[in-house]
């Protein structure tokens, strides 16, 4: 438990890191260092997006049955907690760094703001911020200890909801290089809509389904669970309902081209910006 712990320790901040190296070394990029901090995030993210995506695939297909134990969902999660302790980190550093571009601060100013810009940061990010918390202290203990190697196949499914990450970072690095006139602007913004609407919006309704699947009509799943089932479920579709409407309203703007006449970071991973990874 403790070396794959260490190992996704090692990971992703590893990993954020030597992309950060090289987008700065490289000669023929040669970026700057909030450029690269910003774009490396979103890598990590990206990675550890397509690795839980895999992860959750191989164990949802592997499983017979929805109580089915697989090796994979104990051990995946165990090496993925530290990314979420890693991305309020990277979160922040991507922050910090939009701010001194904003304000165009001196180097010598950024010990006195970097206090002022961690509450900012905090306040404008609670929600996400919080989400991650929640996970590690609260998700991390129940999944590991609690379940009991129980309903593996749910937290396979679970595990897929990250599908809709990629494009979600894709869209935050185009919106950073102005790229929001362009056609991959548009058809990502597409993909991100769908792809969250699928995995995470429709997410719990499908796990109830299979749940009453052949025995329980759907109406009545919610009365055969226990009540802390529900209570965990609906706290966790509740900011996925939240940030779904940032969505649509993004696209809504997007696709209809009414952003023009109104803010100009008014594109569909704007309106995301709080979703992470």
């Amino acid at each position: 438990m403790l070396t794959i712990l260490a190992a996704g320790s090692v990971f992703f901040p590893g990993l954020f890191l030597l992309s950060k190296q090289c987008l700065k070394s490289i000669p023929a990029l040669r970026w700057s260092e909030g450029d690269a901090v910003i774009v490396s995030a979103r890598l990590v993210s990206s990675v550890q997006a397509v690795m839980a995506s895999s992860a959750g695939y191989i164990i949802s297909s592997s499983c017979k049955d929805i109580i089915e134990d697989h090796w994979l969902t104990s051990s995946y999660i165990l090496f993925a907690v530290p990314y979420f302790v890693y991305d309020i980190y990277a979160m922040f550093m991507c922050y910090w760094y939009k701010l001194r571009v904003k304000g165009h601060e001196e180097a010598s100013a950024a010990p006195q703001r970097m206090s002022s810009a961690m509450t900012s940061y905090l306040r404008r990010e609670f929600l996400m911020v919080l989400h991650h918390v929640v996970m590690v202290t609260v998700c991390f203990p129940v999944s590991v200890f609690w379940r009991q190697g129980r309903g593996d196949y749910f937290q396979g499914v679970m595990f897929m909801a990250e599908l809709s990450t990629p494009s979600v970072c894709l869209g935050k690095i185009l919106i950073q290089y102005k790229q929001q006139h362009t056609l991959l602007h548009k058809v990502n913004g597409a993909l991100m809509l769908i792809t969250f609407f699928i995995c995470r919006v429709l997410l719990f309704p499908y796990l109830y389904y299979v749940y009453g699947y052949a025995s329980i009509p759907f109406y009545m799943v919610p009365l055969s669970v226990p009540w802390h089932c529900n209570l965990g479920a609906a706290l966790l579709m509740a900011p996925q309902l939240y940030w779904f409407s940032l969505i649509c309203r993004g696209a809504l703007r997007l696709f209809t081209g009414s952003s023009r006449s109104q803010r100009p970071r008014s594109s569909i991973a704007t309106s995301k910006e709080q979703q992470t990874d």
